[in-house]
């Protein structure tokens, strides 16, 4: 068997450093959990722990790192030890040399008299307002652990939408990039072969093949220029985009492109539902909770058009109607608002207009990825055969006149 390095936590909080012999790392930590001990750290002797094998930056924190430390602040807190207590078992186990330093500052605020959410709203680089809205409204309620876990729970629901978003449009990427591979090597590689080949023969060339000849002659000779051309207009949009301005204006025209915009209209709604259910679910109120709600949407086009239901809001007008003037949100989900704020249930509404969206959503990528792949293989078997038959074309003729 092998020996597994350890420590853990009592639920007096006392740390316990030792080893313990198992046959996977997974059955050692269920054994170790099943006891009541909180793993703080748990490998196989002899190989590089994580924190070695991978140097964490300064920076952000991955979304999910942010997820982990949730869940063992959550433990922490259910298992009654001290705030501070809390607090000095955390730091510890960041890994993250930023959010440890972040951590430290948030502890120091806490021992001199703020409460956690003033503290760790000072941090906004990694505590967001939701965040810090959701902390507070633990502790106004006094049942933060409760509040803390429907955040998890959230967290975990809009991590797995990012993924499904992601592993949509990452295989047609990928169909691109080796589309794009092979046909620069039949261009680069392949075709000055048979350049050499054809300058020998006193022959002319067919059209087509003196068409493709010309054309990688002009590219080669322009390949560096326009690379460069490419490259500072990619940079330039880069740099653009970094700006408020920048981010608004692009994140317009994303929802104008056809089929796309339509996605992404469904993934703010539902980043909009999620959040804000989850925000008046721990009992912030219906204002405070929009502000903190509309800024977890990821396109600035439509949080900022979002910005001014708020006030609508605060000066008396419902949340539909409110949602509803920018334009920016799809009729159902409106309509949906409308009949929870009317029967009382606005809660269990914005989880049922997230689910139902989700759903679509999942749908539309999944029809949208069925009809990208085979157009995708179709586009480049295409031009790769198209390419390879125009190289082939002097052959092919030569072959002819000889038969004749």
């Amino acid at each position: 068997m092998a020996v597994f390095a350890y420590r853990v936590a009592r639920p007096d909080g006392s740390m316990i450093n030792g080893h313990v012999e198992g046959e996977e790392e997974a059955l050692v930590r269920a054994k170790l959990e099943a006891q009541g001990l909180l793993v703080f750290y748990l490998h196989r002797r002899g190989m590089p722990t994580l924190e070695a094998a991978k140097p964490w930056f300064r920076g952000r924190l991955p979304v999910g790192q942010f997820l982990i430390f949730n869940q063992e602040l959550l433990a922490l807190i259910r298992s009654g030890l001290p705030i501070l207590r809390v607090w000095d078992l955390l730091i510890e186990r960041a890994g993250h040399p930023g959010f440890q330093q972040t951590l430290r500052e948030v502890k120091a605020d806490i021992r001199g008299g703020s409460s956690a959410s003033d503290a760790l709203g000072k941090h906004t680089v990694y505590f967001s307002d939701l965040y810090v809205a959701t902390i507070r409204a633990g502790e106004q309620s006094g049942n933060l652990p409760d509040v803390l876990q429907r955040y998890v729970a959230y967290l975990k629901l809009m991590i797995a939408l990012r993924q499904k978003v992601t592993k949509a449009i990452s295989y047609p990427i990928v169909l691109v990039f080796i589309g794009v591979a092979v046909i620069g090597f039949l261009l680069t590689y392949v075709m000055p072969t048979f350049v050499s080949v054809y300058g020998e023969s006193a022959r002319a060339l067919p059209w087509a093949t003196q068409l493709l000849l010309n054309a990688v002659t002009h590219a080669e000779a322009w390949a560096a220029p326009g690379l460069a051309v490419v490259g500072s207009i990619l940079l330039g949009t880069r740099a653009y985009y970094k700006t408020s301005a920048g981010r608004v204006a692009i994140d317009c025209l994303f929802l104008r492109l056809p089929l796309v915009g339509e996605i992404i209209v469904q993934h703010n709604t539902v980043q909009l539902a999620r959040t804000l259910g989850t925000i008046l679910g721990g009992g912030t109120p219906l204002v405070d909770a929009l502000h903190s709600a509309r800024t977890a949407v990821s396109n600035q086009f439509v949080s900022q058009r979002l910005a001014p239901a708020v006030d609508e809001i605060r000066e008396g007008a419902t949340l539909a109607n409110a949602l509803d003037r920018p334009k920016v949100l799809p009729r159902l989900a409106i309509e949906m608002l409308a009949v929870g704020e009317e029967t009382g249930s606005l809660d269990a509404m914005l989880k049922d207009i997230a689910e139902f969206y989700e759903g679509d959503l999942d749908t539309r990528l999944a029809r949208l990825t069925t009809w990208i792949e085979p157009a995708l293989l179709l586009i480049m078997g295409v031009m790769v055969g198209g390419i390879v038959i125009v190289m082939y074309l002097p052959v092919f003729q030569m072959a002819g006149t000889v038969g004749g």
